[in-house]
């Protein structure tokens, strides 16, 4: 099992997705990986189906969302912390080597030092990638969105700068061919209106309106609650490492109501009685954790049945949905 991770680690790492689908039966499991060969990672998701006594899940492990920071200003130090924080794959853009330094910006993935005008080369663009321009004026502004015109146009383009700025580079990017898909995506001035004044809180601002787009659409009407990143990467690095020692994988297969983590979320129970990763803590886990350790003695599978209604009652709890688990031997 931990070659499947490793495979799927590596393909991460290098932006691509993958989908394990394992398939549970009074025979055994089995499992497959589907290597995607298109470049636009998407998002991670779950899914299942029963037939007879055979249960068949779906898991896409897909790169966490990149956010391209072009300008390594004052502004830019604050957002690569906040994105840090919120899981982002970070990379900082700008011509200055005094402000594209890896020393300034330990947080980032990559920290590329180059004209603006090639950055279309430099950063191969996806579909599903945030980008925020945050340069120091509106000519280098013009640059990076002549540059994003040359490739796949993001899913976010936001820019800093007063009215007066921004309607000059408006005004001359749609002079240009191609430009409608941009300026679609184009987010002036950047971030939500929450009155923010410090370069902290115009980064709040700015994650804040990223975070808006990625979890309730463009025209923020999605009602639907998201589901997990399939797995964090804590517990992906200790499932490709973990050759020897007896655990059990517990997985959220399905959640309704207000629950602590959402379709997806993993956790790894050791014999020794290590944790790695979390399904929300509290009781549900608590007793997610007790049958992991009888699963791990008697092999195989278990799925549980957690109801958190009661317990919420009783202990003065905010969830109190339900959520199916499934626990197995590793």
């Amino acid at each position: 099992m931990s070659e499947l991770y490793q495979k799927i680690h590596s393909r991460l790492e290098q932006g691509q997705a993958s989908r394990l689908i394992s398939r549970y039966s009074p025979a055994g499991i089995e499992r497959r990986l589907i290597e995607e060969d298109h470049t636009d990672p998407g998002t991670g998701g779950l899914s299942f189906e029963t037939a007879d006594d055979t249960l068949t899940l779906t898991e896409r492990f897909a790169p966490r969302p990149r956010l391209v920071i072009l300008g390594g200003g004052h502004i830019s130090l604050p957002l690569c912390a906040f994105a840090k924080r919120l899981d982002f794959d970070i990379w900082l853009y700008d011509d200055r080597p005094s402000f594209a330094n890896p020393q300034r910006f330990p947080e980032a993935h990559t920290v590329i030092c180059d004209d603006f005008a090639r950055l279309h080369k430099r950063l191969n663009l996806r579909e599903s990638d945030y980008v925020t321009i945050l340069t120091r004026g509106h000519k280098h502004d013009i640059l990076c969105l002549e540059s994003l015109l040359r490739g796949k146009i993001p899913h976010y383009i936001g820019m800093i700068g007063s009215k007066r700025r921004i309607a000059i580079v408006k005004k001359e990017i749609a002079a240009k061919t191609n430009c409608e898909g941009l300026l679609g995506k184009f987010y002036a001035p950047i971030g939500l209106e929450i009155g923010s004044v410090t370069p902290e809180e115009i980064a709040l601002s700015i994650m804040a309106e990223i975070i808006k787009l990625k979890r309730l659409g463009k025209d923020g009407s999605g009602t639907k609650k998201p589901q997990e990143e399939c797995i964090d990467p804590e517990l992906l690095l200790w499932l490709t490492q973990n050759q020897d020692e007896r655990a059990a994988l517990v997985t959220i297969i399905e959640a309704s109501g207000s629950t602590p983590r959402e379709i997806g979320a993993k956790m790894a129970v050791t014999l020794s009685g290590g944790i790695i990763g979390s399904i929300g803590g509290g009781c549900a886990e608590a007793e997610a954790i007790t049958r992991a350790r009888d699963v791990i003695d008697q092999s195989g599978y278990h799925l549980l049945e957690i109801d958190l209604a009661d317990s919420a009652e009783e202990d003065g709890m905010v969830c109190g949905g339900h959520m199916q688990i499934l626990v197995e031997a590793i």
